[in-house]
Order: structure tokens, then C-alpha cells, then sequence
């Protein structure tokens, strides 16, 4: 993005790409949001694309492409083994990322599944700075465990400190010490932290994390599906990084890493992923399961087109012209809500605005779903569709005991080069009239409960039926739109 000095003084910002094709958007009246969120069993998941105004349940797969990426969706080159849209796919992992070896897989969470496999045994232990609802769910199948380590600020809603995707390196040691080396099968870093906000880690901190990995023998997993986040991040916060480019952080990070892995459907706007090493023992590992689960080496369960796009994706997301433009609508957002009285996860991250569900419905208790219930309501007086990440997104133990998640948040993503500045005024208005009504909005209870990944096709009950008080109001005051 170009910065250049204001004949008004101080700096201009000017975003680096322009809008040539566009998608029109229409706002569904109220009574057919009630009806749609009752039919989605109170769960965003399940609502239909045409029912929802603004989509901000992810940023996975529906970041907007450039041209360049567009382009290469026409390339009709096709084999089912050895393409040349593979060897430039390797090129780009090379030349940015600085990998010799990387793999496509269908997307993210194929590549957690095969690193699963490869490295988890029953009662062995992953160390992380914190889980994503996927890479937990692949450990646990495998019967591994989790070992969340960040640091205590990554739940402190209000704290300003800049790297809540920090891992906490004094835990660390005393968690190697506590378990054994024996038992640990990996480190994981996850850039940015999705469910804490969205939140970067410093490059100090991962220099450290990479020193104990060094001294105790033990492989160093980065999950780079939101990196451009990430290092954009550290160059606007961590000290020493202000003049160094995006692409000199991005291969620092990458250098200390011994897989790394991602989700395309994110920092490379495409329908994909990868997994990438130098380790030649890791890459000989990995290339013998990916043909029994994924595909041939070459493809990976991708379609070539979207390889293609993917290469241009991975060249252009530390493209210093796009990556902030998500990054100044996210503070704005998360800036005018604060202003508003409306708890929000500070500082602003990557990924999206996240509201505090616990503190903005503090009279419903855990077991009832804040953060659900805050996403169904919130698509109720707005019809935009917001993802819950809180106690939901997490399944229950064998014996059926609930778990409560750290933090109850409702995440409006912001898929990349998607959505504009009145679209942020638009959800502070809306969120505003709920806050003020927030005491009609009530818990929800199961009336379909899966046992893995319960989030995506759970069901639920507004309990007394509270959407329709909230929806007689909202009809009162603002009428059917």
C-alpha cells in the first residue's frame, strides 16, 4: 500500500489495487432472517449463501483473487502426474518461502491430517501456542493431545500487548521437563492465532521457541495459513522490523521452521493447500501418504487451475500494495465499536473484528452459549453472518463432559480485499442497537449434537424463544430492513 506525504500534512494512505468485477449484495428483510436462523437451527453455519448480506463467517475460500490469479484459472495445461504447473507451484514455494520440497493437498486441514498421522501416537503430545478447532480434532483421532501454551495476555480482551500469539517460554521449558522430551512428537506456531483474536506472534518469540526445539531434538511446525497477517504485523509492531520489506520477515519466519504447512484458501486465495520442507527424511515421509489420501505428488487433491492460481497467490501475499488494506478495516471496526461501550478483543489482529461475548452477554452462562447465541443474534438484527468461536467450537470429552473454551468470542472475518469501509459502519450501527437490547438475547440449547466438530452441522433451540422478542423489537424500532 503506497504511503506518501499529505499536502495537509502527515500521511497518506492509498490502497495499492482497484475493483474491476464486483458481486451485488442484497440485504434480506427481517422476517426472513428470523426465518432462515430458525431453520439453520441457530447456528450460522447453516444458513444459505442468499440469506446472508454481508459474509463474514470466514476468510477460507472466499478471499477475492487478482487478475493475475484469475488468469491463471484459464491455464489449461492438465497431467495427472509430473504438470508444469507443479514445477512452478515448487518454484514460487522457493523463491518466497524458501522451501525445496512442498507438497499441494486439497486444503488445510488434509495437510493436518497427514502431518497427524505421520508424527502423532497414542498419548503423545503437540505442543502449540494455541489450537484451531481442525488440528486438534486430527491429533485427537490419532489419541495425542494438545498442550496450549500462550502467553496469559492472548485472555485479556482489553490488553494492548502486541503478540498475543506468543508462546509462553518459561511454561515451555516446564511442560518438556513435566512430559518428556520422549513424549512430544512437535511444536507448532500458528500464524496468526485464530482463536484469540487473530493475534501475531514476534519474531523474538519464535527465535526462542526455535531455540528449545534446537536443544532438545524437536521438529518446529509453522501453520503459515495466515502469515501475511502475521508479518505484516511484526513489521508495523515489533521493534527492528519498521524499514525491512515483507518478504525479508516472511523468510525469516520460514527459515526456522522444520514443516510448514498452510491452507490456500487463505493468505493464497485459492481452494488449496500445501506442506513444505527442507528435511529430506520429512519430505520422503510425507510424499508416501499423500498419494493414499490426497492424491499423486503433483496435485495433491487439487485441481492444476487452482495450482496455478495458487503459485501467483503465494508470490503476491506479501505484495506490500494489498496486504494492509483487511488490517485498517479491522482496527476500524474494532476502534468504533470500542468507542460504542462494545467489548472487543484489542489490540486489532488479522482475520477479523471479534467482540467479547462473555461481556457482552454476561447473564448467559457458558453452558448456554455466549458466543453462538451472540453470532445467531447478530445475523438476526443484521443479516451478517459471523462465526462463533468459543465454547461450541470445542467438542465435548469421551465421557461427555463439556469443555469451557478460554474465551467466548463472535468473529467477523474479513475475507481479503472483500469488503468496504461502509460495510464497517454498517455492523457498528447494527451491533450498537444490540448492545443496547442485549438483555432480550438469551442462551441456546442442543437439539442435534455431532460429537466431532459439533460446530459445522449442530443444531439448536433459542431457549423461550427469545429471536422473535428480539425480532419484535428490532421491527419496532427500525422496521423490516
Amino acid at each position: 500500500m503506497p504511503v506518501v506525504k499529505s499536502s495537509d500534512g502527515g500521511s497518506l494512505h492509498v490502497d495499492g489495487f482497484r475493483i474491476r468485477v464486483f458481486e451485488i449484495l442484497r440485504l434480506p428483510k427481517l422476517s426472513e432472517r428470523l426465518e432462515a436462523i430458525e431453520r439453520a437451527g441457530w447456528n450460522t453455519f447453516l444458513l444459505r449463501s442468499d440469506e446472508v448480506f454481508l459474509d463474514m463467517l470466514t476468510d477460507s475460500g472466499v478471499n477475492a483473487m487478482s487478475n493475475e490469479q484469475l488468469q491463471a484459472l484459464v491455464n489449461l495445461q492438465d497431467a495427472y502426474a509430473g504438470s508444469t504447473i507443479y514445477y512452478d507451484f515448487l518454484r514460487a514455494v522457493n523463491e518466497i518461502l524458501g522451501f525445496r520440497y512442498a507438497y499441494p493437498v486439497h486444503q488445510g486441514r488434509a495437510a493436518e491430517h497427514i502431518l497427524s498421522k505421520l508424527f502423532v501416537e497414542p498419548g503423545k503430545t503437540v505442543i502449540t501456542n494455541y489450537h484451531f478447532t481442525t488440528t486438534k480434532a486430527h491429533v485427537i483421532l490419532q489419541k495425542g493431545r494438545m498442550e496450549e501454551l500462550i502467553v496469559k495476555e492472548a485472555f485479556d480482551t482489553e490488553s494492548t500487548y502486541p503478540f498475543k500469539g506468543n508462546m509462553d517460554i518459561e511454561k515451555l521449558r516446564e511442560t518438556i521437563k513435566k512430559i518428556g522430551r520422549e513424549n512430544i512428537v512437535f511444536i507448532r506456531m500458528e500464524a496468526t492465532t485464530n482463536l484469540v483474536g487473530g493475534q501475531p506472534f514476534s519474531l523474538e518469540n519464535l527465535r526462542q521457541v526455535r531455540q528449545i526445539c534446537d536443544e532438545y531434538k524437536m521438529p518446529l511446525v509453522i501453520d503459515g495459513s495466515m502469515i501475511d497477517w502475521n508479518v505484516a504485523l511484526i513489521k508495523k509492531k515489533e521493534p527492528g522490523y519498521k524499514n525491512s520489506s515483507l518478504a525479508e520477515i516472511l523468510r525469516e519466519i520460514t527459515s526456522m521452521a522444520d514443516i510448514y504447512y498452510a491452507s490456500a484458501r487463505k493468505a493464497g486465495s485459492v481452494r488449496g493447500g500445501f506442506i513444505a520442507t527442507n528435511n529430506e527424511e520429512y519430505a520422503k515421509a510425507i510424499s508416501e501418504l499423500i498419494p493414499v489420501y490426497e492424491g499423486f505428488l503433483t496435485y495433491g487433491g487439487m485441481s492444476l487451475r487452482e495450482l496455478s492460481a495458487l503459485a501467483v497467490g503465494i508470490r503476491q501475499m506479501i505484495d506490500e500494495g494489498i496486504i494492509d488494506y483487511e488490517l485498517r478495516l479491522i482496527e476500524e471496526c474494532v476502534e468504533k465499536l470500542s468507542a460504542r461501550g462494545i467489548p472487543v478483543v484489542k489490540p486489532p489482529g488479522g482475520l477479523g473484528c471479534h467482540i467479547n461475548a462473555a461481556k457482552f452477554l454476561p447473564h448467559i452462562p457458558q453452558k448456554e452459549y455466549p458466543a453462538a447465541a451472540l453470532a445467531s443474534a447478530f445475523y438476526l438484527v443484521s443479516g451478517v453472518r459471523g462465526m462463533e468461536r468459543g465454547s461450541l467450537s470445542l467438542d465435548r470429552l469421551p465421557d461427555g463432559t463439556e469443555i469451557y473454551a478460554d474465551l467466548e468470542l463472535l468473529r467477523l472475518a474479513f475475507p481479503r480485499r472483500t469488503y468496504m469501509e461502509s460495510h464497517v459502519r454498517y455492523i457498528v450501527d447494527r451491533a450498537s442497537w444490540l448492545y443496547r437490547n442485549r438483555d432480550l438475547v438469551q442462551g441456546l440449547e442442543w437439539v442435534y449434537e455431532p460429537k466431532v466438530l459439533r460446530f459445522f452441522l449442530g443444531r439448536l433451540r433459542d431457549k423461550r424463544s427469545w429471536g422473535r422478542e428480539v425480532a419484535r423489537k428490532y421491527l419496532e424500532e427500525l422496521g423490516e430492513n
